[in-house]
């Protein structure tokens, strides 16, 4: 009895001090929608795990799981359901908590890839009329296809059918309300990059959209950084590494592409500063400042097909003789956008993109410097996505410039009208996509969607499929084998990109940092927002007045043997399973450990946070550790270019169909897949 009771005070004492520390955290604030399921734990790990499909979209729930009564907690900002509805007179931006593959988006899709569901009751006919044409996925890839067939057939009626309640896909916008002042955000898709190097195609569909890439040097606050004396910096945390501490130190991505101050300490008196053992200090300076080329036995000419051939991990044991553990577990999760650790990700990528040190000491010669990575809406390329919705569906929206779109307020309910010529139809989940008759005979084709349990079906003379392809071969089991194969080899790379509104930066102001890595902690990065102004939307000035803080996750295993692609998987099954309570409770943890020393406090000023959790995120391109790399990027080897043949009436989009996860990408596949249809 006297030690059950000590296992229940004990208990209780752990309960108590977990509510006290939530309540220091803020974790009670009104802030956010957040999903009470914590992780969906009913799940078997085995089901989760199985079948090329079985993670697809974002959760394993069937959709008679989610009612609005399942969902509805006391910190409800508003009900999911608004969100998983057909409600058009909701404004998604604006919705916060758990968005990206968003509860309501991915049910249906994981009944259809993991339990072969084909049968959703009574099927509807709800438009009379046939479609000239039907797009699947209403995201960059989609909007761009509907746009270059409405300019080649302006009379042609168009609908777009999207599972999720916003469109856009991954350019996913993020807005908040703080006090008087709107803060807008990102939640996906971020930049033009480079674009005086896009094709022809994409700079055409840009010039539609009256998007004019020379006001973005006025419109981008080059100086920002500088001015405010805000560098780069590495977050060590106390659970890892035993201190809370932010060191200055200009290494990573972040050098490439943001316009930091230097830091004002010198790599010896940063590394001295850092809380890892004396000899990883030592190895850590030298891998740092080492310039002289440590592979001279490889030939310039070869150097990079070399460090292609081998991971970071090997290259910094081979040949920058790295053997502290804490140099290793330092740099393990910063190849970032690569969905890797540093076993799994090329030298060559981890040097070149990611910025990872080491890049001096292999005698590579200088590269070009780059375009200025300045091409940014408030909202990323959300706005490519209102602009090219605005453009097509005119009332949606008032203006008709790139600065109006910024704070251009959409009208959701002007989407899906009877009378337009093209319709966008969101909380629509395809799951059938047929020929009626053979597929190289056939007239027309029947699309079916499920939309509030309820199925639909409409006609059309064609198709673009503009989805995650993986999902395809459960759409149109027809296809033949070898298409059906190459389409479920694609692999997304799960991404987690947080936004959090803070009501004031002066703790970032204070210890002068503007971005940071942070190995070991939950989100491998943090940064204050791109610095942009555009139209009447003016960017924070002032330390006192809001901002928004963006933050990275890309969940993954670590040292286990694992090919990128399996790297992939297990990262979604992370991903999925985790509840937006303990992503909110590591986002305000992990900005304590980093400002809590500078005056920052979680419950009085973090005013919003919206989780963007993409458990398909970026398109999978070919890694040479594990995969076959051709010479050209379209060699019809490549499995990319197997899945996306056209089939009867039927084309292929998306990213995924270019085997590249940029928006050029889309546009260019989008436009492909239009001019592969058969003439109707």
């Amino acid at each position: 009895m006297l030690w059950n009771r000590a296992i229940k005070e004990v208990f209780l004492m752990n309960k108590t001090s977990k509510k006290m520390n939530d309540a220091k955290l803020g974790m009670n604030s009104i802030i956010s929608r957040r999903d009470i399921l914590h992780g969906f734990g009913a799940l078997s790990i085995g089901a989760l795990a199985s079948g090329p499909l079985a993670l697809f979209s974002n959760k394993a729930f069937s959709g008679e799981m989610f009612t609005d009564k399942a969902f509805a907690t006391k910190s409800d900002s508003h009900s999911l359901m608004d969100n998983a509805s057909s409600n058009q007179h909701v404004y998604p931006p604006s919705s916060t908590g758990m968005r990206g593959n968003h509860p309501g988006s991915f049910e249906v899709a994981h009944q259809l890839g993991r339990e072969n569901k084909r049968d959703w009751g009574a099927i509807i006919k709800p438009d009379s009329e046939r479609y000239d044409l039907v797009i699947v996925g209403a995201g960059i890839s989609g909007l761009s296809a509907a746009h270059f067939y409405q300019k080649k057939h302006p009379q042609a009626r168009i609908l777009i059918i999207d599972n999720h309640d916003d469109f856009g896909g991954h350019a996913k916008r993020n807005e908040f309300k703080v006090g008087d002042h709107t803060l807008i955000g990102y939640g996906g898709s971020q930049t033009l990059q480079e674009p005086s190097d896009y094709s022809t195609i994409v700079k055409e569909l840009l010039n539609d959209l009256g998007v004019e890439l020379k006001r973005f040097d006025k419109a981008y606050d080059n100086t920002f950084f500088k001015r405010n004396k805000l560098a780069a910096g590495i977050h060590f945390n106390k659970e890892k590494w035993g201190v809370d501490r932010i060191v200055p130190i200009n290494i990573g991505m972040f050098t490439g592409y943001l316009p930091l101050a230097p830091s004002p300490l010198s790599i010896a008196e940063a590394v001295a500063k850092m809380p890892i053992s004396d000899g990883a200090k030592i190895e850590f300076q030298r891998l740092l400042e080492l310039k002289e080329d440590q592979i001279p036995e490889i030939p310039v000419s070869d150097k990079k097909k070399y460090l292609k051939s081998i991971s970071y991990k090997t290259f910094l044991s081979k040949h920058m003789n790295i053997t502290e553990q804490d140099v290793f577990d330092l740099l393990q999760d910063l190849a970032s956008d690569f969905g890797v650790g540093i076993e799994a990700v090329t030298a060559l990528v981890a040097l070149s993109y990611s910025g990872l040190p080491g890049g001096n000491a292999c005698g590579l010669p200088d590269e070009e410097a780059s375009e200025a990575y300045i091409h940014h809406f408030p909202d990323g390329n959300a706005s490519i996505a209102r602009l090219l919705v605005r453009k097509m569906i005119p009332g949606v929206a008032a203006g008709s410039t790139m600065e109006d779109i910024v704070l251009a307020k959409f009208d959701y309910s002007k989407l899906d009208q009877d009378e337009a010529l093209i319709r966008l139809r969101l909380n629509s989940t395809v799951t059938s996509v047929q020929h009626q008759g053979e597929p190289n005979s056939a007239k027309k084709i029947s699309v079916t969607y499920l939309q509030n349990g309820q199925a639909y079906q409409i006609e059309a003379k064609g198709c673009v499929l503009a989805c995650n392809n993986a999902i395809i071969p459960y759409l149109c089991p027809e296809m033949p084998e070898a298409q059906r194969k190459a389409l479920d080899f694609q692999e997304k790379t799960p991404i987690l990109y947080t936004t959090v509104a803070l009501r004031n930066w002066q703790a970032w102001d204070n210890i002068n940092i503007g971005a940071v890595i942070s190995p070991g902690s939950y989100h491998t990065n943090a940064m204050l927002d791109f610095p942009v102004s555009l139209g009447d939307y003016k960017y924070t000035q002032s330390s006192e007045k809001p901002v928004i803080v963006h933050m990275e996750r890309f969940p993954h295993v670590n040292n286990k043997g694992k090919t990128a692609r399996e790297q992939h998987r297990l990262g979604r099954h992370e991903l999925i399973t985790t509840s937006f309570e303990t992503i909110e409770r590591n986002v305000r943890n992990q900005l304590v450990s980093m400002l809590g020393e500078s005056g920052f406090d979680p419950a009085r000023d973090i005013t919003g946070i919206t989780v963007n959790r993409w458990a398909h995120g970026y398109a999978y391109w070919y890694q040479s550790l594990f995969d076959t790399v051709y010479d050209d990027n379209n060699d019809a080897r490549y499995p990319h270019m197997i899945a996306r043949k056209p089939f009867g009436r039927i084309t292929i989009a998306n990213a995924d169909s270019g085997a590249k996860a940029m928006l050029e990408c889309a546009v260019e596949q989008g436009h492909r897949a239009i001019t592969e249809l058969k003439n109707f």
